[in-house]
């Protein structure tokens, strides 16, 4: 029987996320693959920097003291004539999931556990946002806090909801629609709650459209005062991205050959989103003036006008405390 040599490799992979599921779990697979993965994304949500880990085959084989080929592990250290693991699979993945490059890593590594730091970003049109008032709510993030009133709490499997965000920053970028500019919130940290990012941005979003005050964010911050998140609605998921992880000694490789084929893909990709764009922009020039009681919001939703509900004036949801009081109360 033929044995296949294997290594493990990390790959660095991009999705865009509005026809997937996310990469939440790892769940049933058929047949099974075991991987693990950096950071959770939630459906709808995409990445241009999520990392997985896994057994591939290898065309390289490994040898033992009597020159022996053995089919096992190879090690980490060696890649000339190794497969271009970024072109075959980029040959067969769909077009909007790409593998931009692969490194060889050691058995002990986790995608998981061996992350130094993960950073997220949330793409927005301006609009009439207070972008100063947002990057001052926003500076208030950095640091060690607890994060129970900006996730959505798992109290069944999570019992530590403090996170450390080291970055934290909102840019311009040079795209624009309609006289809209384009925006990004960028946010860094060691490690993330589930829906951390998208509790953030939503907070952040009443203060840019003057509905919360700034102190609002040590308010939330501080469990003492405030043991019980209120319920408010997160911020939609598609305009997420997971940009980077980061590891130590880690350096993902692409040959140029693959890199070529994937800048041509890439820019043909987004030229054909462009002309839906365009598509979009002439239907929303025939549509027909909104109604008085309608108004446009700054993410380009409509939405009926209704009267601001303070953070602080709504109801909550249970605490930490109450929901593991259920749960042992099930028990």
């Amino acid at each position: 029987m033929t044995h296949h040599s294997k290594r493990y490799v990390a790959l660095k992979v991009m999705y865009f996320g509005q026809r997937f599921y996310g990469f939440a779990s790892e769940a049933q697979m058929d047949p099974t693959v075991e991987y693990s993965r950096c950071g959770r994304t939630d459906k709808g949500v995409s990445s241009v920097g999520q990392v997985i880990a896994l057994f591939l085959r290898s065309n390289l084989k490994e040898t033992d003291q009597n020159h022996k080929i053995t089919g096992e592990l190879f090690p980490e250290a060696r890649i000339e004539g190794e497969i271009d693991y970024a072109r075959v699979l980029n040959r067969v993945l769909p077009s909007d999931i790409r593998t931009l490059g692969w490194s060889p890593v050691s058995i002990d590594f986790s995608a998981r556990f061996s992350c130094l730091a993960r950073e997220y970003k949330y793409f927005f049109w301006r609009g009439n946002l207070n972008l100063s008032a947002m990057e001052n709510a926003g500076k208030k993030f950095l640091g060690e806090h607890d994060f129970r009133n900006f996730c959505k709490m798992d109290a069944a499997n999570v019992h530590n909801y403090r996170r450390r965000i080291t970055q934290f920053e909102i840019s311009s970028s040079n795209m624009s629609f309609e006289g809209g500019q384009l925006c990004a919130i960028k946010v860094k940290g060691s490690a993330f709650l589930w829906h951390q990012v998208r509790c953030m941005v939503a907070v952040l979003f009443m203060i840019g459209q003057g509905l919360e005050s700034v102190d609002v964010i040590d308010i939330l911050l501080d469990i003492e005062k405030t043991p019980r998140k209120p319920q408010y609605a997160m911020a939609p998921e598609t305009p997420l991205i997971l940009q980077s992880c980061e590891f130590e000694d880690v350096k993902f490789i692409c040959s140029s050959d693959s890199g070529q084929a994937l800048r041509i893909h890439l820019e043909n990709e987004g030229r054909a989103y462009q002309l839906q764009s365009a598509i979009f922009q002439e239907a929303a020039l025939s549509c027909l003036p909104l109604a008085k009681d309608q108004s446009l919001l700054n993410d380009g939703t409509i939405k009926k006008v209704t009267s601001h509900i303070p953070l602080l004036s709504r109801p909550t949801e249970p605490s930490y405390e109450e929901r593991r009081a259920k749960l042992n109360s099930r028990r």
